[in-house]
């Protein structure tokens, strides 16, 4: 998110530090995902992201987040804004069909 997209803090509320993040270089790069794989329990979130390569029965894992149900809560919200954003500059993202809810956790 650029510091201009940011949501401004309600009035009288403190500003949050700025906040530096140290990145190394294989970090950076990114690993690409075009499937993810969803479960919980009461403690945590376990969002496991991979890449599916057409006309293969196998998906192999390339980053594995836990997270608390919380920050959970938070990131589906920063989602949620970004995703408006994009679709206020570039235009609405279709979707090939409604979503329904999977069994088992399962989310592509």
């Amino acid at each position: 998110m650029s510091e201009s997209d940011q949501p401004k803090p309600p009035a009288g509320a403190a500003a949050a530090p700025q906040l530096q993040i140290d990145l190394d270089e294989v970090t950076a790069q990114g690993a690409y995902s075009n499937f993810v794989l969803i479960n919980h329990n009461d403690n945590e979130f376990v969002l496991d992201f991979a890449f599916l390569q057409v006309g293969t029965p196998r998906a192999r894992v390339r980053s594995r987040i836990i997270s608390s149900p919380r920050h959970t809560k938070r990131l589906l919200r920063a989602l949620e804004f970004n995703l408006r954003k994009y679709e206020e500059r570039f235009g609405k993202i279709d979707e090939p069909e409604p979503f329904v809810p999977p069994t088992g956790g399962l989310i592509s």
